[in-house]
């Protein structure tokens, strides 16, 4: 190496060093989709003025972290993480069979339900192929929709944040090859209920996949509220989606499922990233599933605390969607960039949805007063 190089490399930064070439001289050929598609927008990190806790409720994360036991069997499995995964997530796989009541043939694992979900539209759709969802939903069901190279076909919801299940149905098309049915629905909160899912899985084609995504299943309370399970037992072209990152407090190590029946869920394995599942991720999921029962008083509490939330924004006058997940929603339009920036001001980071909304998670107990105290300031809308 030349004194000259060396003289650059020790003074330079990387960017300093790196010298971009001209847009003009690029000729890399990316694909056309990419610009049309939204980025995902994820939570931002809690921040908050000085003296003041910053809780962030932007993620729907759960504020608890693992179990004790969670954590112990996480520390095991660090020890040889110089090893390849199981790429079949064996053990997982029929821990969640047993769990769920389930052939385990019919599971198929994932790096969170988000890359499920990937490939199940990627294993169902060619180009040009649709994909029906409500709207607004999951932030991500676009974004994967067009990465597959399908069209996204979006539903609105009702004046009560709910799922329009006859007006899905009637956006269905020659070329649909999937429709998402978010319950509870993220980011507005609402079940769909068992009876009108069934009457509306009596009319869809037996050829067209259709997902329920449970993600905040355990969070559920409504006893009309569709049961995914129930449904996929008798229904062919039903497919479960469900992830440990909500309930399981695991979101930040990667893991969902879907219960498919077995055409399907083998086609899910096919499409799925390599090794994607990480040893510690199995190990962990399977400790929370044996830790469910202490696990599920984390889940209570989170109940109450969502019911006291309610409850107290409805004794302002507040008059919210019906939520049956770990979040609330602040349907506010116009108002919602105020609303956004009041809560961020009292150190609560939200989510917010351009001007159809907020969406706020139930976190810590004196984050959600917090909440309240700040909602009431604001005015019900």
């Amino acid at each position: 190496m030349s004194d000259t190089t060396e003289s650059v490399t020790e003074s330079a930064t990387p960017q300093e060093a790196y010298a971009a070439p001209p847009a003009s001289a690029t000729t890399v050929r990316l694909r056309e989709v990419l610009a049309q598609m939204p980025d995902y927008k994820p939570g931002k990190p809690a921040a908050a003025p000085a003296g003041v806790t910053a809780y962030k409720l932007s993620s729907n994360e759960n504020p608890y972290g693992p179990l004790p036991s969670v954590l112990a069997a996480i520390d095991d499995a660090a020890t040889t993480v110089n090893r390849y995964p199981d790429m079949a997530v064996t053990a997982l796989t029929e821990r969640l069979a047993k769990a769920l009541d389930v052939p385990a043939e019919c599971i198929a694992t994932g790096t969170g339900s988000v890359a499920v979900l990937a490939q199940i539209v990627n294993a169902a759709c060619d180009a040009g192929d649709e994909v029906v969802f409500a709207w607004r939903s999951f932030e991500a069901y676009p974004i994967v929709t067009q990465l597959a190279g399908a069209k996204p076909v979006m539903v609105g919801l009702d004046e009560q944040a709910r799922h329009r299940l006859d007006a899905m149905f009637a956006a269905i098309t020659d070329r649909t090859r999937v429709i998402l049915v978010c319950t509870p629905n993220n980011p507005t909160g609402p079940c769909v209920h068992q009876a009108e899912l069934e009457a509306f899985l009596d009319k869809v084609p037996d050829d067209v996949i259709v997902v329920v995504d449970e993600a905040y299943v355990e969070f559920v309370r409504d006893p009309e509220a569709v049961r995914g399970l129930d449904v996929w037992r008798h229904r062919p072209n039903v497919v479960v989606l469900r992830t440990f990152s909500k309930a399981y407090g695991l979101a930040g190590l990667r893991v969902g499922y879907a219960v498919a029946h077995p055409p399907v869920a083998a086609a899910l394995r096919k499409t799925a990233t390599p090794f994607g599942v990480n040893s510690v991720a199995q190990v962990a999921a399977i400790a929370s599933l044996d830790a469910f029962d202490e696990l599920n008083e984390r889940v209570e509490s989170l109940v109450a605390e969502r019911d006291r939330v309610v409850q107290a924004l409805a004794d302002q006058g507040w008059r919210l969607p019906q939520s049956d997940a770990n979040f609330v929603w602040f349907p506010l339009g116009p108002d919602s960039t105020a609303f956004s920036t009041a809560c961020s001001d009292a150190g609560l980071t939200v989510r917010q949805y351009g001007d159809d909304g907020v969406r706020v998670t139930i976190g810590e107990v004196e984050a959600n007063s917090r909440l309240i105290e700040v909602a009431a300031a604001f005015g019900p809308r």
